[in-house]
């Protein structure tokens, strides 16, 4: 009975060993590794030209996944969800000397969920923050970190710098007949996009560049009941037949049959090193405004982006799909702060 025993137990542990070197199951024993929160500096700075306060946090790795939020019973505060991560030895409450935010606080809710919370000086900074992540610094000695500039509203009604007299091409997608996608509530792409590329325009103009819309209202560009190409192709056209065109940017929503479907992405058409480059500034300064998961810079075979005779890039804003994307993107807030981040890429662009 004894022997027999042995030899069960023998097998037995042959029997997990060898399941323990099957492919998948080192993956599935494998423990997500958390971040810990391990560094906190702020610093007085400058951010196109408006005075910020920039808030860094530190973790000790990188691909932190974060989500932001403003409640409207507390207008004051900026919160940030960051998972799979604990606060580690940060003090809980940091007190902030500054005009734009006078507190941080830094809490773990759940296990490896931490929040924290920066409170405003008033209700008017709320709508004025940048949030983004860098690389380690080993120079500076500093680690991977979470980054937040809260900038001063003073110049709120935005100005770019770099661009007076230069001619840009905003197409605002969908419109009249085709409503583009819809989401869960009803928010029609169509209607955000023109609400976003009209913003923009506003920036571009008050910093004295020229800028030319394919449309200004809820119409098709082509005319009503056309098809696909010909809506597509006068849009192109409009950048096409204006000599002092310089640069076209086609503003769209996303969106996907499931709603857990997420973020942000720019375009642009593979053989254009140009539309590379304008994609990839669009794509850095929509991250650090909108604060969305970012999907990257992708190339496509967009219509627009490929028979346009400029540099050209077609930014996604957001998955309309996605309730919480959708409900961002219908505020006016929300849809400023995409608009001057599409401003700040263009005047880096001509810079």
């Amino acid at each position: 009975m004894k022997m027999l025993f042995r030899w069960a137990s023998l097998a037995g542990a042959v029997i997990l060993a060898a399941l323990v070197f099957l492919p998948g199951c080192t993956e599935a024993a494998r423990h997500v590794r958390n971040h810990e929160l391990n560094y906190f500096q702020t610093s007085n700075v400058k951010v196109d030209g408006r005075d910020a306060l920039r808030i860094e946090i530190g973790m000790d790795n990188d691909k932190l996944e974060y989500e932001t939020s403003v409640k409207p019973y507390a207008e004051t505060q900026l919160i940030v969800d960051l998972q799979n991560t604990k606060p580690g030895e940060l003090r809980k409450t940091i007190s902030l000397k500054s005009k734009l935010a006078t507190k941080v606080r830094i809490a773990e809710l759940q296990r490896n969920h931490t929040q924290i919370r920066i409170d405003f000086s008033n209700p008017a900074v709320k709508d004025n923050y940048r949030i983004y992540t860098l690389e380690r610094d080993r120079k500076a000695k500093k680690p991977y970190r979470l980054v937040i500039d809260v900038l001063d509203n003073g110049a709120a009604g935005g100005k770019v710098t770099g661009i007076a007299g230069r001619t840009i091409v905003l197409d605002a997608g969908h419109g009249g007949t085709d409503s583009g996608a819809v989401g869960p509530t009803g928010v029609m792409e169509k209607n955000v996009t023109l609400a976003v590329t009209k913003k923009v325009e506003s920036i571009l103009k008050n910093s004295g560049a020229r800028v030319v819309m394919t449309r200004t209202r809820d119409v098709d560009v082509y005319g009503p009941n056309d098809t696909a190409r010909q809506e597509l192709q006068a849009r192109c056209n409009v950048s096409n037949f204006d000599p002092s065109s310089e640069l076209f940017v086609s503003i769209h929503c996303n969106s996907f049959s499931s709603q857990e479907a997420k973020g942000m992405e720019t375009y642009y058409y593979a053989s254009s090193s140009r539309g590379k480059r304008l994609a990839t500034l669009l794509n850095e300064e929509l991250e650090k405004a909108g604060g969305l998961l970012n999907r990257g810079v992708k190339t496509a075979n967009f219509y627009v982006i490929k028979h346009t005779n400029v540099p050209a890039s077609l930014i996604e804003l957001g998955f309309i799909s996605n309730y919480r994307e959708e409900r961002l993107l219908n505020t006016d807030s929300y849809q400023q702060k995409l608009a001057g981040a599409v401003a700040r890429a263009i005047a880096r662009f001509f810079n």
